[in-house]
């Protein structure tokens, strides 16, 4: 079975003395469970595993159940810890404020019991975490597979990659494209709207949300207003309700719009924003050609190029805490500029032999990036770049 980094982390930061709960977030079908399941056999800590998936989500007092179990467990085996995962637990309502409690009562009792919390709604996760978990708990954050690891695991082209994603329970289905669909629509899509959003957010109009990511995934990698976006959804109202949707959809791991860069706050939110997805799976599903016919057609394969380009640049910056923009004036153009801090890389994505860098030019002129980047033929290859440590660029 293949492991992912992550694992080598969770299962340092399990084996630790008792220090601080530890959170692992990430979008669904990433592998936050399976790489948990994998720690948990490896170590030698006694550990209870729940799901709270078909708990009533109104149902406060299981939490602290489980946490019961777990001191029982610590008792009977003798041990000087335990380990508590719970999984999916931002479905459970006001659970931050039960695990502040539990927590804060075995501290101030000496008992060992560890806290391994795990969720796919990163909106959920984060605001409980904010109101109530403040000096208590440390994020490991988990993203999409990159393409080292779906090569690595599935044995997956460059190409592949660009056009499929990086979801790994679909990897054996790209054969038959349909039952590909059908995954990540259903198993994905479907399953992060319905479940993650919609039971845990009121929403007036359901319908125009998934409007709403149907159409930012097709404009992966373009900069469109969202006053042309309202005139393409039906019953949408206004500019400020399709942000909010934005806003729910990428905190949920789905598809963002990236703002444009500038030194200037309140330019950066005014900006018209760049749809990107977080997985290209989620732009090519809704393209009306298999993976061969995009490749034959040079434009629509170069809008997928960026596309995954852009993807994996989105998971980097979730996964690191990193700020990712683009730019443009006029004619002038950078397709992404990486932010750490005060230092920026600026990052222009060619998927031909197209030499044309001027934007890149005048962007380093202005901003004075720490360093500019080319991907594609005219600079660093795709596949080279996909498979580098982002933060080695600063």
């Amino acid at each position: 079975m293949f492991i992912r980094e992550e694992y080598k982390k969770i299962k340092r930061r399990l084996e630790e003395p008792r220090k601080f709960i530890q959170v692992v977030m990430g979008p669904r079908q990433v592998g936050k469970s399976t790489v948990v399941k994998q720690v948990l056999k490896d170590i030698s800590i006694p550990y209870l595993l729940f799901l709270a998936d078909d708990v009533p989500a109104t149902n406060r007092s299981w939490i602290s159940d489980c946490w019961d179990q777990a001191r029982v467990l610590l008792k009977a085996k003798g041990a000087g810890e335990v380990i508590l995962v719970i999984d999916e637990i931002q479905k459970i309502q006001g659970w931050s404020e039960v695990v502040k409690k539990e927590w804060d009562m075995d501290s101030y009792d000496d008992v060992a019991v560890k806290v391994l919390l795990l969720g796919s709604s990163r909106v959920l996760l984060e605001k409980g975490l904010a109101d109530s978990m403040a000096g208590r708990y440390e994020e490991i954050r988990m993203g999409h597979w990159s393409f080292t690891e779906m090569r690595e695991a599935f044995g997956w082209t460059l190409e592949q990659y660009l056009f499929y994603g990086g979801y790994p329970g679909s990897a054996l289905l790209i054969d038959e494209e349909d039952r590909w669909n059908d995954y990540i629509l259903s198993s994905i899509v479907d399953a992060t709207i319905n479940k993650d959003i919609l039971q845990n957010t009121v929403i007036t109009k359901p319908a125009v949300l998934k409007q709403t990511f149907e159409l930012a995934s097709a404009y992966s990698g373009e900069i469109v207003s969202l006053t042309k976006m309202l005139g393409q959804l039906q019953d949408a109202k206004n500019t400020t309700t399709l942000s909010g949707y934005l806003n729910l959809l990428q905190q949920s791991g789905l598809v963002g719009g990236l703002q444009k860069y500038s030194i200037d706050m309140a330019r950066k939110r005014a900006s018209v924003p760049k749809y990107q997805v977080f997985n290209n799976a989620l732009k090519t599903v809704f393209l009306n050609t298999d993976f061969h016919g995009a490749m034959m057609d040079r434009k629509l394969w170069g809008r997928v190029y960026e596309s995954a380009i852009g993807s994996y640049l989105m998971n980097e910056a979730f996964r690191r805490r990193l700020s990712l923009y683009y730019w443009r004036e006029g004619s002038d153009e950078v397709d992404f500029v990486l932010q750490k801090k005060g230092e920026i890389i600026a990052i222009e994505v060619k998927s031909n032999s197209e030499q044309d860098t001027h934007g890149l030019h005048v962007f380093q002129e202005k901003f004075h990036p720490k360093r500019s980047v080319i991907v594609g033929r005219a600079g660093i290859p795709a596949e080279t770049f996909l498979s580098m440590d982002v933060e080695e660029l600063f």
